[in-house]
Formats: C-alpha cells, structure tokens, sequence
C-alpha cells in the first residue's frame, strides 16, 4: 500500500510517497520551507501543495511537532500558538481532498524505527530519544505505542530537559562531546529511573556522531543508534496514515 507521508517541522515541510509494507520512500522527499509564522491555514496550504506536486488522491500521514489527540493539536512546539486546539486532520484533509491522520513527529519516528530500524522484533520497553533542537520521545511496550510522550520536558536541576541535553544545547553552550555527553548521560539516567527501558534507540541528526559521544554514557539499558534517519519522520507518517483494513 502506498501512502504520502509528511513530516512537518519548525523549518521546512516534506514530504514523499512511502510504500508502508516495505518501509521504503518511492521518491526523492520534496521539501518546501515552513511559512512563518507558522500558522494553521498557511501550513495547510503548504501540505496540499505537497500533495499537489505528487498528483496524489491517496491517504495521507503526517507527523506534527505536538501532542495531537485524536487529530486535534494540543501543544505547539517550533509553530504558532494558534495551533493548541485545531482539529489539523480536518485541516489537511479538507485542504488537501485527502483522508490525512496526523501523529506526534516523534512517535512517527518511532514507528518507523520499530517497523523497519533498530527496534524491529524488539519486545519489551523501547524508548527512542531523537535529539536535535529539542529532545523529542517515543515510547513503546512489547511494540505498542504510548503516543504523545513529552518526555524531553522533564524537569531536571530545576530546568527542562531539552535546554540542558539537546543538540542546540550543547551547540549553544559551545560544549566539547564529553561535556554535552556526561548531560545527556544525566537526562538518560532519570529516564531509565523512570521507565526502566530494556533498549534506548539514539535518533535525530546528532546520532550520525554517536562515536563522538557514546563513550560517555552510562544507563543500564542497551543504547544503539537509529537506522531510518532522516527518513523515520515521513515514513511513520505514512505508516500512521495506514487505512484500517
């Protein structure tokens, strides 16, 4: 089955037709920048112009950077306050002619990593931490989804998480990789305080360097680095964007 998938972030939107059975994209993504404001009507517009540059007349998936509650956005992470409290499926769909089912980015990312990357097969408690400009979650029971995890905001030392262990963290803090390392080790530790988690599953840009900073982890769990990348997004989009048969 084909399904456009689309990932939409603070800075760009992208999209591509994914063939969510084999988990592959079926074409270069196309990626159009996030108008900004990044607004609702303005955002919905940008998807159907995704859709329009495919042809496409299929279902559609599309991961959000929110929590989003049965297609309703509840939060607003690198977008406009203006989407707490929009019904974005009925957004898209109606600006696209298309059936759309919008996730969490960061549970489509961990979709893709348990259907096709690191986590297949993986029974137990998976937990994927993608790292890029703020630390985003997945977590996941015997391959079972927990969706709208925000886990990147827990309070530690009296400060959210991600402005102490994100990439843009140790970016912005000009930190060497075994100080910005010992941060993240700091943040995994009380997640495997909290959830116990049998594999940890390293995504986001920064994991492409994971020799860099590996060394200075320490949790219990077994830590390895994801597999689908920069595809994860628009595939577990479009794995989410599956019609129930």
């Amino acid at each position: 089955m084909l399904v456009l998938g689309i990932d939409i972030g603070g800075s760009g939107i992208k999209g591509a037709p994914v063939d969510v059975e084999k988990g592959v994209m079926l074409t270069e993504r196309y990626r159009i920048p996030t108008p900004q404001p990044a607004k609702p009507k303005p955002v919905a517009k940008t998807v159907a112009e995704i859709a329009q540059y495919f042809e496409w007349d299929g279902p559609i998936g599309c991961g959000f950077p929110a929590a989003v509650q049965h297609g309703i956005t509840r939060t607003a992470s690198n977008v406009d306050n203006k989407w707490i409290g929009t019904n974005a499926a009925a957004l898209f769909s109606k600006a696209t002619g298309c059936q759309v089912k919008v996730i969490n980015d960061a549970d489509a990312a961990g979709l893709a990593e348990m259907a096709f990357g690191a986590g297949k097969g993986r029974k137990g408690v998976v937990l994927l931490v993608t790292i890029g400009t703020g630390l985003g979650t997945s977590l996941f029971t015997d391959g079972v989804l927990l969706p709208n995890t925000e886990l990147g905001h827990i309070e530690i030392d009296c400060e959210d998480a991600e402005l102490m262990a994100s990439d843009a963290a140790r970016q912005r803090d000009a930190l060497s990789w075994k100080k910005w390392g010992k941060r993240l080790d700091t943040y995994l530790d009380r997640m495997e305080q909290l959830l116990w988690p049998d594999l940890i599953i390293l995504g986001g840009g920064v994991s492409k360097k994971h020799e860099k900073f590996m060394p200075y982890l320490t949790v219990q769990a077994e830590i390895v680095t994801a597999q689908t990348f920069n595809e994860a997004g628009i595939i577990g989009a479009a794995l989410a964007g599956k019609p129930l048969s």
